[in-house]
């Protein structure tokens, strides 16, 4: 396994994902669409003991469906969100693929959730398990 590496736009806040993913899973929901300023997030679950950052994020506390809370952290300086923490998901940090230095090798995703609030004219993602809701 090789490590990945990657940060935000300004380069303040800087990870490395020690081993492979666990899952990738795009995410249609509304609150991925809003703070990524896109369609969809495209999320790497990464055992929290295989990922090491260096330099400091700010945490949004929000608060999804099931209504437990998520923190989503991002870059005070450039605003680039980086990776959140599930309360519903501990040990597990989903990494926001789009702040690798290379996608060259990333895994396809597995899995896409939230297809009830994708955009109606993006087609599905080849291979990939869809959900209308989070399973």
């Amino acid at each position: 396994m090789m490590e990945r590496k990657g940060g935000c736009l300004c380069g303040a806040v800087r990870y490395v994902l020690k081993a492979e993913p666990v899952a990738c899973a795009i995410c249609h929901c509304r609150h991925c669409q809003k703070q990524g300023g896109s369609l969809f997030s495209f999320n790497l679950f990464i055992k929290e003991a295989d990922y090491e950052q260096q330099g400091e994020t700010k945490a949004f506390l929000d608060t999804g469906d099931s209504g437990q809370p998520s923190y989503r952290h991002f870059c005070a300086n450039c605003g680039s969100p980086v990776m959140t923490q599930v309360s519903g998901m501990p040990g597990v940090v989903l990494v926001k693929a789009g702040t690798l230095d290379s996608l060259e090798g990333l895994p396809s995703p597995q899995s896409e959730i939230y297809t009830d609030r994708a955009v109606q004219w993006l087609e599905p993602f080849a291979g990939a398990a869809r959900f209308p809701r989070s399973p």
